[in-house]
This record gives structure tokens, sequence and C-alpha cells, in this order.
């Protein structure tokens, strides 16, 4: 047992690595890109299914409440959350539809929407990013494995080097939790 907690841990440092030496540019942009939008008033708006919907609160929560730093609340809503709205779209349009419905009632030009999806795949979550673009939002996906078809939809895409679920949810939880302390700091330091 011992041998396979360090291969998880090894597996897990293996990725954080990737992140450091791969995506630290993209980071940075993503930094940019929310902190410039709450600058200016603008929300963020945050999607995923499963574990990825539970990221995708986690990230709100900490933008919402706080992170580090005692100060203001700032404008964020996860789209995973209302379960009559889920279910009535998902009964009267299909479960493709769930996100873009909530897209088109909330976002506005400006608003910078995040769809979560470790496979890349998820349609919901693309269907809705390309409803963010239509009407004037940025658009940032954290994906994984190669970023399937979401990478191609997304302004920016950050997408974590693994194969295995665990370590790319592990990649995007970090990822989160970079953008919420940079992003709190660059507002209110």
């Amino acid at each position: 047992m011992k041998d396979e907690i360090r291969a998880q841990l090894q597996a897990h440092n293996q990725v954080m690595t990737a992140l450091e030496r791969d995506l630290t540019p993209a980071i940075e942009s993503a930094v940019s890109l929310l902190t410039e939008a709450l600058k200016d008033g603008r929300k963020l708006i945050v999607m995923g299914n499963g574990g990825s919907a539970a990221d995708a609160q986690h990230f709100v929560a900490e933008i919402v409440g706080r992170f580090k730093l005692e100060r203001r609340a700032l404008p964020a809503i996860a789209l995973s959350t209302d379960t009559s709205i889920l279910t009535a779209v998902g009964n009267d349009y299909g479960f493709e539809q769930i996100f873009a419905r909530q897209v088109e009632a909330h976002a506005r030009p400006g608003d910078v929407v995040v769809g979560i999806s470790t496979s890349g795949n998820s349609p919901n979550v693309q269907i809705a990013l390309e409803a963010a673009h239509r009407l004037g939002c940025r658009t940032v996906a954290l994906l994984g494995k190669d970023g399937g078809s979401i990478k191609t939809v997304a302004e920016l895409s950050l997408i974590v080097p693994s194969n295995d679920t665990p370590r790319i949810q592990e990649g995007h939880i970090t990822m989160i939790h970079i953008i919420c302390d940079l992003v709190e700091r660059g507002l209110f330091l």
C-alpha cells in the first residue's frame, strides 16, 4: 500500500511540475483577464459537471466569500447549483442546454465565463461557452487530456497535461487557488 501511495503522490507532483513548466503564462493570462473584468464591474460565471461542478462552486465561493484577504464580496455565479433550473431546462430543452440557458440569462458583455471539463468534451459546457462568446463574454476553459473539442471554443484554454481524471482535477483546483489568490491581491493590495 505504501508503494501505491507514493506512486500517486509522485503522479501528483509530475502534474504540478508540468503546470509550472507549461501553464504559468496561461495562468497569468487568466489572472489578468479576471482581474480586469472584476475591476470593471463584470462578473465571473463558472460551470462544470460532477467533480468539475464542485470545482466550479469552490471557485465561486472563493470569489464571493474571500480567499485570504478580508475584502468586499465580488460577483460570481456557479451554474450547477440551482436544481430547479437544471431539471427544468434539462427536461424541456435537454441536458446539453442546462448551462447555455443560464449563460443567456445572466451573462453580459465583458463577463468572464469559465467552463471546467476534465475530458474537454462536455457538450453542455461547450455549448454554454459558445453562447458566452456570442454574448461578448470572455471565455476560459480548464481542461484535461488533449483539451478535447472545447479547447478551440474558449478564448483561453488551460489544459492539465494528464489523462488521469483525479490528477486533472488536482491541477484544476491548484490553478483555481492560484487565480483566486492573485486576483484578490491584484484588486485589494
